[in-house]
């Protein structure tokens, strides 16, 4: 077991490590006049550190144990996202982010899930999901990379840490031209 955790932790690291430096590779944006605010390489790194090791705390913990959450961080702020059972579970995952190394602050963005859902809710969540992700991609106004998509029975949960009001603006109208999506939730927060 400590071993495929450490594997995880590895495998963790590794991806975020790779988002960092495809990060770099991203289009063009479109500029509003004010640059947002810039972090260095050692921080992104810092903080691709701590989103891998709350990912690998939340994984770890009996109580929580699971991949129902999207952990975002910036400036060692950890934005944590996504649908869950109930409260309880909110409540202890903040509880094991805030054990972690590194996180200085916690933004929950969670939301507990209104009713069971079936295969065939997932199925079509993952088709509205796969089809934000292109059309945020596919807009040169949106920092797409920076967004993180979960969709629960056609809501769409936009989270992560974006530049601008601008982006988040572009990227819910974007959401919400989408087949398939009966609502958006913006839980995005402007870079500090």
């Amino acid at each position: 077991m400590r071993a495929r955790l450490g594997m995880l932790v590895l495998s963790t690291t590794l991806a975020g490590a790779m988002t960092i430096l495809a990060a770099g590779c991203n289009k063009p944006q479109a500029t509003t006049g004010t640059p947002p605010p810039s972090t260095t390489v050692g921080t992104e790194i810092d903080d691709s550190v701590v989103t891998a090791r709350v990912k690998s705390a939340l994984l770890a913990d009996p109580d929580v144990k699971s991949f129902d959450f999207k952990v975002e961080t910036r400036k060692g702020e950890v934005q944590l996202s996504g649908f869950v059972d109930n409260q309880t579970k909110i409540d202890r995952a903040i509880a094991v982010t805030r054990g972690v190394a590194g996180v200085k602050n916690i933004d929950s963005k969670v939301s507990v899930k209104d009713a069971a859902t079936t295969v065939g809710n997932k199925i079509d969540d993952g088709i509205v999901t796969a089809k934000v992700k292109t059309a945020l991609l596919a807009d040169a106004n949106v920092k797409s990379l920076d967004i993180a998509v979960l969709t629960r029975k056609g809501e769409v949960q936009l989270s992560g840490f974006v530049d601008n009001q601008s982006q988040i603006d572009r990227a819910i109208e974007v959401v919400h031209g989408i087949e398939g999506v009966r609502s958006v939730s913006n839980e995005m927060s402007i870079k500090k």
